[in-house]
């Protein structure tokens, strides 16, 4: 009998997207974010991505004194591969979205493969009161907003993490982003298989129809042929079904209240661990088996959990 294909779930834990006036649910202080995390692995996650807030207002920080607790506890309870942003936020600059993972130097670290408008304020459409002045502004201020990452950004992060021995998500949010990939794979700077992130569904990015789905997969496939990892993120409503046609089609998948607080419709998450526990039903469904964190760590060809500087 044939061995089943392995699918890794990534979960996006708290990102720097949704405020804290969204959902109660969404992890804020490092205790919430840990237990949220070490749920979601312990629901099939093989990968946890983080982010971290300021307990006081919930806002996203890339201070690494923010990282250093939430990371030590998971790592203590789970095995599963640590994956730490350099996105941060759309508003922060490169020098301070690249700070944790420079000092963590974890296993694998996300990488936003171009500059891009990253449209939030169609939110506050839909959220109409905030507990904390800064919320609707970062909501607001995303009317003007390049989200910077620039070829030159992207080589310097490429360059720093490679040399800490952490490998990248590249994370593409369009077809030109596949291609500014390839171009750094062409000149060497990119391990192989590079493991991409198609997010979809972002005011600023590709869209999150299916033919925008099937889009990005014959692009990667003309640019990267078999050599390399896909995953599909799909933001808010789209998680799910993207997640599933990907998966049907042999992609990894990513879920997370990062990327989306809903469960189903008018039904909130009430924890990462709810998305996983979703998304793992889905998977075996379509007999697939889920990743352990080991096999996820073979197939994205990491350093080890005995690697890193936390």
């Amino acid at each position: 009998m044939a061995s089943k294909k392995k699918a890794i779930i990534s979960c996006a834990v708290t990102g720097a997207i949704h405020t804290p006036s969204m959902s109660p649910y969404l992890p804020v202080t490092a205790e919430h974010i840990a237990d949220d995390a070490i749920a979601a692995a312990r629901a099939g996650a093989a990968v946890l991505h983080l982010h971290a807030r300021d307990p006081k207002d919930g806002r996203p920080t890339q201070d690494p004194e923010y990282f250093r607790p939430f990371l030590e506890k998971i790592k203590q309870a789970t095995d599963a591969v640590i994956n730490i942003t350099t996105g941060g936020s759309p508003h922060m600059t490169v020098e301070e979205r690249m700070r944790p993972a420079m000092t963590f130097k974890p296993e694998l670290a996300s990488l936003n493969m171009g500059s891009m408008n990253f449209g939030l304020f169609p939110m506050l459409n839909r959220f109409k009161t905030f507990q904390h002045d800064w919320e609707r502004q970062h909501l607001e201020n995303s009317r003007d907003l390049i989200f910077k990452n620039t070829y030159k950004d992207i080589e310097t992060i490429l360059r720093k993490g490679t040399e800490n021995g952490t490998r990248f998500e590249f994370e593409c949010y369009d077809i030109s982003h596949l291609y500014n990939l390839a171009h750094f794979v062409d000149r060497g700077l990119v391990q192989s298989p590079p493991f991409i992130q198609s997010v979809f569904g972002i005011l600023g990015g590709i869209g999150p129809n299916p033919e925008d789905l099937m889009h990005m997969r014959r692009t990667a496939d003309r640019l990267f042929g078999d050599d390399y990892q896909w995953s599909i993120l799909g933001a808010g409503r789209n998680q799910i079904p993207l997640a599933t046609i990907g998966a049907a089609m042999g992609s990894n998948v990513r879920v997370g209240l990062e990327d989306s607080l809903w469960l189903g419709p008018g039904e909130m998450a009430k924890s990462n661990a709810d998305q996983v526990t979703r998304i793992r039903t889905i998977l075996e469904a379509l007999n697939l088996e889920v990743a352990t964190p080991d096999e996820a760590r073979a197939i994205l060809c990491l350093k080890g959990a005995d690697q890193v500087a936390f």
